[in-house]
């Protein structure tokens, strides 16, 4: 909370908070601050208090107000250009101070996926992050890893790895490691098949650089993956988002896409989707490539949360053979986020196409833990080390979902795998700021369509929800929202 001081005022210290948001990212632009009764009841003081900050972060250039709308971030970009020049003065009693007061009807602007991902890596507390999308680091923790990492630090072998460039593709012997996995998951894939990179997102880069040019229709599943919009929008590609369900992506969705828009590709997480927990059937997968085929689109099947779920469950990758299909996975999640190891399964084709643009970005990838990892995969440590941290987010699900219940959301798909799909009741763009005030980072809603639509909606990680602390401060928020 905010506390007098005869170093700074509570305008300044209020101004202040929010500046520090802004220049991190955790308010993106476009996002609108609350308005200055809100804020004033958030905050624990006078609306004039908010007035003078609001009108400090103006002068700053770090906020423009629109008529009869309210206070918005601005781009920063733009407000290092205008920051000289911006000596612009809200007066307490002028017209727009009333109609932001008012709090009207407003467009909808979220925070972005950059924001979510500067939020993970820059935490304003010690508490678990909701938001966060991956394994807590503790969770991670293995004596196996150093051991790998050891093994491979000896005199002769270490300069080996350092003083060289490692292999264009990758280090072999993770690249046949790779392929006896692929094979137990019913994926026929040699090592000459498989590229690895620095991660699975870098992977997704890979591809799209290769197969696509700015201006392609690229098909992605709707909710989906925050970073993969933005990625794609980067690159200059148009998407279109296409609904995924119980079973699926909608097949009927994607067959008019193909006749209108003759998509290059079509981008989809199989297993344990994020952030719905779907698994895709066997019967909408064998639909989904007749689809590919017909349209002339290839799927890229991002199976990020493999070593989440059976060897068993539905690939496209596996049923279609790697023809009109590519397997994106990597160890970030399971294992060692800090290695950063990824990989990519590829028509045969394509193969020395893809190897190009890996070339061209990042030359080659770490050879020592290439190395590590094919030793943690062959020794078996891999597969022990996944069943252990299955079986302990099975208990903290169980956990994290009474404990939802029980606090008044409901769930909008059935909870699976390491993200809920939790309905909250309230925008939850505007429970995300508010409980930033509380050292809790969110994911909303909005985050996870094409179009940033506003919703009630928001993923949690299970493994970081688990204590009643944090749904007792969420249920407090979320109150004073409803009024």
């Amino acid at each position: 909370m905010l506390v007098k001081a005869a170093s700074q005022s509570l305008a300044e210290q209020l101004a202040e908070r929010f500046a520090k948001r802004i220049h991190s990212r955790l308010l993106a632009p476009g996002t609108r601050l609350p308005s200055v009764r809100q804020c004033a009841q958030q905050q624990g003081v006078s609306p004039s208090t908010v007035v003078a900050a609001y009108d400090r972060l103006l002068a700053q250039g770090l906020v423009e107000a629109q008529r009869n709308r309210g206070f918005y971030i601005r781009n920063q970009a733009l407000a290092l250009v205008d920051a000289s020049q911006a000596t612009i003065k809200l007066p307490a009693n002028s017209q727009l101070t009333a109609s932001a007061t008012a709090a009207p009807n407003l467009p909808h602007v979220p925070v972005d996926a950059a924001a979510l991902i500067r939020g993970m890596f820059h935490s304003s507390s010690g508490q678990p992050q909701p938001g966060m999308g991956a394994f807590p680091p503790e969770w991670l923790q293995s004596n196996f890893m150093s051991a790998a990492v050891r093994r491979f630090c000896t005199g002769a072998e270490l300069k080996a790895l350092s003083l060289h460039y490692g292999e264009p593709a990758g280090d072999a012997s993770l690249r046949q490691a790779l392929a006896s996995r692929l094979s137990a998951l019913g994926i026929v894939a040699t090592p000459q098949q498989i590229i690895t990179t620095v991660g699975a997102t870098h992977a997704l880069d890979i591809i799209s650089r290769t197969l696509l040019r700015a201006g392609d229709y690229v098909m992605v599943e709707e909710p989906g993956w925050a970073v993969e919009f933005a990625r794609l929008d980067a690159l200059g590609m148009r998407i279109l988002p296409v609904p995924r369900g119980l079973d699926g992506p909608d097949l009927t969705v994607m067959a008019r896409y193909g006749e209108l828009h003759h998509p290059k590709l079509f981008i989809s997480v199989s297993v344990f989707h994020n952030p719905t927990g779907y698994c895709l059937s066997a019967g909408s997968a064998h639909r989904l490539l007749q689809l590919a085929h017909q349209h002339d689109f290839y799927v890229v099947e991002d199976d990020t949360y493999s070593h989440l779920v059976p060897d068993h469950a539905t690939r496209l990758c596996a049923l279609d053979g790697l023809q009109r299909s590519i397997y994106v996975s990597g160890f970030a999640k399971i294992l060692a986020p800090g290695w950063r190891v990824g990989f990519l399964a590829a028509p045969t084709a394509w193969s020395e196409r893809l190897l190009d643009t890996k070339l061209l970005g990042t030359l080659t990838t770490p050879a020592l833990f290439e190395k590590a990892l094919a030793w943690c995969i062959d020794q078996g440590q891999l597969r022990r080390h996944a069943q252990q941290l299955r079986a302990r987010l099975d208990q903290a699900r169980s956990r994290s979902v009474k404990l939802a219940l029980a606090h008044g959301c409901t769930f909008a798909t059935p909870p699976a795998g390491l993200f809920g799909w939790v309905d909250t009741g309230v925008d939850t763009d505007a429970l995300a700021q508010r409980m930033l005030d509380k050292g809790y980072l969110l994911a909303p809603g909005a985050l996870f369509y094409a179009n940033h639509a506003p919703s009630t909606l928001m993923r949690i990680n299970f493994c970081t929800t688990q204590e009643a602390v944090f749904w007792q401060v969420f249920a407090d928020v979320r109150a004073t929202i409803r009024g």
